[in-house]
């Protein structure tokens, strides 16, 4: 590949083929976190990035190892069962956990709104008093399970069911169950007052690092079962989603995670593939971030075909 392809907003690439980096490369440009503006920044191999909403695939693995040790309750059981403290929420009976997984709550949620309002549901959940509470009080729309409905709210529930179960903050599970048995020694995962952290959307890693998740997805190296990578749900012609997991065919069969600002974990196991993007196109349109997306289908794709 030649130097032409590589796009200015880009801030890292990590490809690695059959257990090996072959391609890592580091930029520069104005970077943020949730909270705060860091500037214009020179990244490298050892600098921390948000993955914004990676993080929420990285909460689907924290469940599926949870759940594969007997710490958790399986996709089928109730959802308000897991959360008796909020009795007195009315009308959601209906829900399971593995409603919560799919993003099929049927509730009203609105991400379609930049992350800088407080009209997003997601900001205003971080901003309420009590995040669990907000999620299961949000008015019913529709049937649970009817269909997909991006929403953050259900993957900080999945979150607090992981806590609850292990009986560990978050960040803590993470860190021995996921983080250190893949060698991950450094991250960050912002939080809110309350000091729980942000599931949905807080995580920071290195590139690198997130490639090593990509590659134990792709070994089965710890015990998530298979079920967080099937096609649960359909959002799309041709793409679909599993536990906090989207999957697709197009070029070749993927699974991944996509975050705001073009951060993108993809893991295309028919080519022993996983690559890493992240980048600096914060809270534009959906439309105008895919400089990611168009380097790993149109150059990183075709560059490793086999």
């Amino acid at each position: 590949m030649t130097d032409n392809w590589w796009h200015p907003t880009l801030h890292g690439l990590v490809v690695v083929r059959d257990g090996e980096t072959v391609f890592e490369r580091y930029g520069e440009g104005e970077d943020e976190t949730i909270h705060h503006k860091l500037g214009r920044v020179t990244f490298s191999a050892d600098t921390l990035h948000d993955i914004r909403s990676i993080t929420k695939s990285v909460v689907g693995l924290l469940y599926g190892i949870a759940l594969a040790e007997g710490g958790v309750p399986a996709p089928h059981e109730p959802l308000m069962a897991q959360f008796p403290e909020y009795s007195d929420v009315t009308g959601k009976d209906e829900l399971t956990v593995e409603h919560a997984l799919t993003m099929t709550l049927g509730l009203e949620w609105n991400e379609d709104v930049p992350y800088t309002s407080e009209a997003n549901s997601e900001v205003a959940m971080e901003l309420a008093p009590d995040r669990y509470r907000y999620v299961l009080e949000r008015p019913v729309a529709e049937r649970p399970g009817t269909r997909w409905h991006y929403c953050g709210g259900a993957t900080a529930l999945v979150a607090r069911i992981v806590e609850k179960g292990t009986g560990q903050p978050l960040r803590d599970f993470a860190r021995s169950r996921l983080f250190e048995p893949l060698g991950i020694e450094r991250f960050e995962w912002t939080g809110g007052p309350d000091g729980g952290v942000y599931a949905a959307s807080g995580l920071r890693l290195r590139p690198r690092d997130l490639a090593r998740i990509g590659q134990a997805v792709l070994g089965k190296e710890l015990p998530w079962p298979g079920t967080l990578f099937e096609r649960h749900v359909t959002i799309d012609a041709d793409f679909w989603y599993g536990y906090q997991w989207f999957l697709g065919p197009s070029p070749q069969r993927w699974l991944g995670g996509f975050g705001n600002g073009g951060q993108r974990l993809l893991v295309f196991p028919d080519s022993d593939l996983v690559v890493v993007t992240t980048g600096g196109l914060y809270n534009l349109p959906i439309a105008d971030q895919q400089a990611s997306s168009e380097l790993i289908f149109g150059t990183i794709l075709p560059a490793m075909a086999r």
